[in-house]
């Protein structure tokens, strides 16, 4: 049932726009997905949550479906998305405020990707801080100097979490970085915290000498921030051209998803294809991590693993807009590409 949260929904009740563009794109191509190439670009590193997508691959999964798939490494889901929306990649996996941003930016575009599988239902970003600052809530950060790159998904939807937990984003002080020197520079004591997705900050933050019991995580999605996290993206022209190998994938990735549940550890030593120097046990730890905080959530149970909320959706898109300083709507009904996804009971991913 959707519920409305403001009048943007009255578009959502007559059905995204998008579904109507798979239907035509469905008719018009073959409806066999054989011996289609796929070039994939993942959103970051080949850390443990990359294993999503590296286990199908190596089960031959994607093969069965027909799918010649490449998985390449990622440097930000901004890249991920620019990347997918120009042609050099068909398909990706990127968070969906990134997705936002750029349909906001580039308003005029044709061609601008679509999420067709929610994959982290909740937003990994977080502030971390070091427990020997002082800061222990949100409201602690009044004052503070917080460290991340200018183009973290976390950084962007700050003001997001400043609103709703009272904090003042003026009295907040920023400080631009390297991705590689955000947890160092925590560690030192050069800034008071950092924003950042917990599963990659966290580990980097280890590496730096710091244990987790001296590490406080404010994990967005805990304090009042409803944002989705990564998506599969599609280009719209590999999708106009091929609906039925988009659906493969999908049917495959979710084929992997359970796998990757059932044994997170047998599933981060498909990584080594792609970096033989992982470390399996940190990885796997990584790759848990993530499943718990932003795969098997509780919204993602309510809302059906792949699938959105559409007002949810349409609040997200208002949140990304003020929070990104954009100047025009994001049409939230044209983000996501309903009707491709498998069968709700293939998609029953969560263990009993």
């Amino acid at each position: 049932m959707i519920r409305t949260v403001s009048v943007i929904c009255q578009g959502l009740r007559q059905g995204f726009r998008v579904a109507a563009l798979i239907a035509l794109f469905a008719s018009a191509a073959p409806a066999d997905a054989r011996d289609t190439p796929i070039r994939f670009q993942l959103d970051w590193r080949f850390e443990g949550p990359a294993a999503l997508f590296t286990l199908p691959k190596a089960k031959g999964w994607f093969s069965d479906e027909g799918l010649a798939v490449s998985i390449d490494a990622g440097d930000g889901s901004g890249g991920t998305v620019a990347r997918v929306a120009n042609g050099d990649y068909d398909m990706g996996f990127a968070d969906l405020a990134s997705l936002m941003a750029f349909w906001g930016t580039n308003p005029d575009q044709a061609g601008k990707p679509v999420a067709v599988m929610m994959v982290y239902n909740n937003t990994p970003s977080a502030v971390m801080a070091l427990k020997k600052s002082g800061i222990k809530r949100p409201a602690d950060l009044a004052g503070k100097t917080l460290g991340a790159p200018a183009f973290d998904a976390g950084r962007k939807a700050f003001p997001i979490f400043a609103k709703s937990n009272g904090i003042d984003p003026a009295r907040i002080k920023w400080v631009s970085m390297a991705p590689e020197q955000r947890e160092s520079m925590l560690a030192r004591g050069e800034v008071d915290a950092i924003t950042g997705f917990y599963f990659t900050s966290l580990f980097d933050l280890n590496a730096s000498g710091v244990k987790d019991e001296d590490i406080v995580v404010m994990p967005y999605s805990k304090f009042g921030v409803k944002l989705y996290g990564s998506a599969i993206i599609v280009s719209e022209a590999f999708l106009r051209q091929h609906p039925e190998a988009v659906k493969a994938f999908l049917r495959a990735f979710t084929r992997g998803v359970k796998a990757v549940i059932a044994d997170p550890q047998a599933a981060v030593e498909t990584l080594r294809d792609y970096d033989a120097s992982i470390d399996g046990a940190r990885e796997t730890k990584r790759l848990k991590l993530t499943l718990n905080g932003s795969v098997l959530t509780a919204d993602a149970r309510s809302e059906g693993f792949g699938e959105v909320d559409p007002a949810r959706l349409t609040l997200m898109a208002l949140q990304v807009k003020d929070a990104f300083g954009l100047n025009v709507r994001i049409p939230a009904e044209r983000i996501f590409g309903a009707g491709l996804l498998p069968s709700a009971s293939e998609r029953k991913v969560f263990p009993k």
